[in-house]
């Protein structure tokens, strides 16, 4: 099952401000625009505004309160680094962001425990037989990690 297309960057910000207003989240937004602006703009030369193609890049990093402390980093590549109480995971596809974030605070989220090898897994499965899984470093879970281990 697809998710539905987030064609920019301002388009997954509006769909996570619509997702926080539902679950009545406080939300923080930053804007980066502009390639010497963006955390990925290498191909830019120094102090270029636009990419080599005519393009204005659009990053934006989204705060989350409640618990657990989500962040949102969405980058002009078509992907997202999302961060859930400390454990990050990477190259989340942009069209996929409102899901992930419906599966962690909807309760769908979980820590799964190991014995061999020892260790706590933090899983996010998303509609469509997709899943996220991140290892929680260390054997510290927070709060929010305890209440959801499986």
């Amino acid at each position: 099952m697809p998710h539905p297309h987030l064609p920019s960057t301002e388009a997954a910000v509006t769909a996570i401000r619509g997702f926080a207003q539902e679950f009545n989240l406080e939300m923080t937004v930053t804007d980066d625009i502009g390639a010497d602006r963006t955390s990925r703009r290498t191909s830019a030369g120094a102090f270029a505004v636009l990419d080599p193609d005519g393009s204005l890049p659009h990053e934006a990093y989204v705060e989350l309160g409640g618990s657990p402390l989500v962040t949102v980093q969405i980058f002009p590549e078509d992907d997202a680094r999302i961060v859930v109480d400390g454990i990050a995971f990477e190259d989340v596809p942009r069209d996929a962001v409102p899901a992930f974030l419906r599966s962690v605070h909807g309760g769908l989220a979980h820590v799964k425990g190991r014995f061999l090898p020892p260790g706590w897994w933090l899983v996010v499965p998303l509609p469509g037989d997709e899943t996220y899984k991140e290892l929680v470093p260390g054997a510290s879970l927070t709060p929010w990690m305890n209440r959801n281990v499986r």
